[in-house]
């Protein structure tokens, strides 16, 4: 057989490009963002804890709380990975990210993958990249300090933003009241089915990989 058909013949059995996973996007360790204690529970700001709690009992792991993280490991998808919740506030999530990632040995954040509530995208509209910037938020933007990274895939789950007057604010106290309360019952219904299906996109990004998984449910 010629140089030029064996060529031929090994492009034609090689995945496309879409179809092969970057070893960046190995996830290992799943981070919900929020506040710990019980008056804060069920703010908008904690949709990220909303999750991991959930996707914790869907898959029957434990949550241990110990230092600045709450954390479990078990089979997600037949993929070993572990859930965590920091118990720092949102602004600070850095430090307990970047201690969990030197105590797990990951091989950094790229490994990754981060949830949060987003003001910018409308109530319950899910958006999941595999990389970018903070966003001007200072939860996302501490754990980039902390890791020296963006390159970690995320999941923002839209709470809207307030209004003033009929006009959307950025006034931060005005955004500080808004995000540090619960939604009514109305845009919780909406927040409760986003954070349904950022579960599933967490599971099809362990299953998948995240090109595959941003495709589906963006």
């Amino acid at each position: 057989m010629s140089e030029g058909i064996l060529h031929r013949l090994r492009r034609a059995l090689a995945p496309a490009a879409g179809d092969r996973e970057s070893p960046s996007h190995d996830v290992r360790l799943i981070v919900g963002l929020g506040n710990p204690g019980s008056e804060y529970a069920a703010n908008r700001h904690n949709v990220g804890f909303w999750l991991v709690n959930r996707l914790a009992r869907r898959h029957g792991i434990e949550l241990k709380t110990g230092g600045q993280t709450a954390v479990g490991s078990g089979a997600i998808g037949g993929r070993e990975v572990s859930l965590a919740k920091p118990r720092t506030f949102v602004n600070n999530s850095g430090k307990a990210v970047r201690n969990l990632i030197d105590r797990l040995k990951l091989d950094g954040a790229q490994q990754l993958l981060v949830v949060w509530d987003d003001l910018d995208l409308p109530v319950g509209k899910l958006r999941l990249r595999s990389s970018g910037g903070s966003g001007g938020q200072k939860g996302p933007q501490s754990i980039i300090d902390a890791t020296g990274s963006e390159a970690f895939p995320r999941i923002r789950i839209g709470i809207g933003r307030p209004s003033v007057g009929g006009e959307p604010s950025w006034d931060p106290e005005v955004i500080a009241g808004y995000v540090l309360s619960d939604p009514p019952p109305d845009e919780r219904e909406l927040l409760d089915q986003a954070v349904e299906r950022a579960i599933e996109a967490v599971e099809a990004v362990l299953a998948e990989g995240i090109e595959r998984a941003m495709a589906q449910y963006n």
